[in-house]
Formats: structure tokens, C-alpha cells, sequence
């Protein structure tokens, strides 16, 4: 579902005009809901509007078809996180194609401004958005969600996935920028590591 763009004009001059205009379009979306044309609220939370594709909710870990997560803990959406909300420990596997994964994954909701900056940076689409928006907790604890908790929202997306990087033309640039962010401040370079002939001899 594509969503709606839709153009303000900003020159409108101040005067009894806008606010007729304004009283219009309150009194035909009252005469619309009165006699049931087209209804102005919804039952939520029974009922739920559509939201697009591009819907930025609360995150999933992608997994493989053997269950394990598809992020091998390469720090990237971390690190392109400008509210760092985001907190990865790395543990080595087994297999030789797969270098890392993430033994401890947590996103703290409540610091997460949801920009999607995160899915635009990963290199394995390991994390995409939901188009869930309902954030409800009794602490805060509750709120900072680890890697299961992540990996098993995957089950509980009823509208189906929300923002994600096969859809948008932006994670380019995202990803080179957090590739260059790693460089410059921690001096990591992710990816498999060079055979020993091409390394330069020591000293």
C-alpha cells in the first residue's frame, strides 16, 4: 500500500476564508460518520488502520532456515545508531563461511528514534522493521528487548514486514557512511579476513 502524499500550501493568507474552509471540512466529516458513509475513527484497538510498507515499527531479527539469526554481530548497526540504542556481544561459530554471531543482541526501545538507520547499514538483512507501533510496558526492563524476544517478533507480524532495505535505494550511502564511521573510530574493517600470502611481512 502506497501512502499518500499529499501537498500544503503554505501561502494561504490569514483571514475568515481558511477558517471557513477549516469548519467545512469538520462538518462534512461529522454529516460522513453520522450516517455511516465513511467513518472518521476506528475501534482500536479491535480495529487497526493500514499502514504502508514503509512503516517503521518495533524491529525483527531475520533468522536462517535453521533457526539461527542471520546477523554475524559485524557492529554496523550499532555503530550508524545516532541514539545508541543498540548493544551487541560477539561469539565465534562453528562453520567456516560464518564468522561471528551475535551471543547477545538488545534494542532499548525507549532511546530508539526509529529512523531505520539500522536496516539501511546491515550487510546480511538481518534486521527489518515491523509495522507494529503498539510499545506498551510496566518497567523498563520490559521495554529493552534481547536477540530471542527479537527473533521470535518474526511470528508475530500480522500486517506483515515494514521498512526494509530490498525495498529502498538509500542503504548505499547509510552503509558506507557506518563502514567509514568504523574505520575511522574503532579501526575495524568488516569482513572476511586476508589470506596470510597477502599480508605484508612484519617490520
Amino acid at each position: 500500500m502506497a501512502a499518500g502524499v499529499i501537498t500544503v500550501n503554505r501561502d494561504t493568507k490569514p483571514g475568515l476564508l481558511p477558517v471557513m474552509y477549516g469548519m467545512y471540512i469538520v462538518f462534512s466529516n461529522m454529516i460522513k460518520t453520522l450516517f455511516g458513509k465513511e467513518l472518521a475513527t476506528i475501534q482500536f484497538p479491535e480495529q487497526k488502520r493500514p499502514t504502508s510498507t514503509r512503516y517503521r515499527g518495533i524491529h525483527v531479527l531475520t533468522q536462517r532456515e535453521d533457526g539461527t539469526p542471520k546477523c554475524v554481530a559485524c557492529y554496523m548497526c550499532a555503530t550508524v545508531c545516532p541514539a545508541e540504542c543498540i548493544f551487541i556481544e560477539a561469539g565465534e561459530r562453528p562453520e567456516k563461511d560464518i564468522e561471528k554471531y551475535p551471543t547477545r543482541f538488545e534494542i532499548d526501545l525507549l532511546r530508539c528514534v526509529y529512523c531505520g538507520f539500522c536496516v539501511d547499514a546491515c550487510p546480511e538483512e538481518a534486521i527489518v522493521m515491523s509495522r507494529e507501533n503498539d510499545l506498551v510496558g510496566t518497567s523498563r526492563a520490559e521495554l529493552i528487548i534481547d536477540r530471542d524476544r527479537l527473533m521470535d517478533r518474526g511470528k508475530l507480524m500480522e500486517y506483515g514486514a515494514g521498512y526494509r532495505p530490498s525495498d529502498h535505494d538509500v542503504r548505499r550511502p547509510v552503509r558506507i557512511a557506518a563502514l567509514e564511521r568504523l574505520r575511522r573510530e574503532h579501526g575495524i574493517v568488516p569482513g572476511m579476513p586476508e589470506p596470510r600470502s597477502s599480508r605484508p611481512a612484519p617490520g
